[in-house]
């Protein structure tokens, strides 16, 4: 006759399932506290060494607006159901090599003493000269 297994046998199981869960959680928040440092583990340091500041404004750029289209969809990605689970499969990876690589950008644009270009005017009507006027008043020369 087949029965139920001894109480010996199911507490073990549970006592360890307990613990593993315990110790995941408890682990959890040193995971929190290593963002900067895991990040940098994901990046080339020595790839931006010998770029110029010409060469290094638009990479920053470039890692910015991807990092914040990455933060973007792991946000849209929380909502469903099971979306922490797919934010952290399908962008984590991506996010924390792309932060890594921002930071080693920084470093090496500090370092460069790098500026920012300043941006083109967009011409409005402060800064739109009219079209000078013939003598006839036709507008042709």
């Amino acid at each position: 006759m087949i029965g139920p297994p001894p109480v010996t046998t199911v507490l073990p199981r549970a006592a360890l399932a307990g613990a593993l869960f315990a110790l995941g959680f408890a682990l959890s928040g040193c995971a929190a506290d290593m963002g900067e440092t895991l990040s940098t583990a994901f990046a080339d340091p020595a790839k931006y060494e010998l770029w110029d500041c010409a060469q290094l404004e638009p990479e920053r750029k470039r890692l910015a607006d991807r990092t914040a289209e990455i933060q973007g969809l792991m946000a849209k990605a929380e909502t469903g159901a099971a979306g922490p689970v797919v934010a952290e499969l399908a962008y984590r990876n991506e996010y924390v090599a792309l932060r890594g690589q921002a930071h080693y950008a920084e470093e090496a644009w500090r370092r460069n003493k790098c500026r920012e270009t300043p941006q083109p005017v967009a011409p409005g009507p402060a800064n739109v000269r009219p079209a000078p006027r013939s003598k006839s008043g036709t507008g042709v020369y």
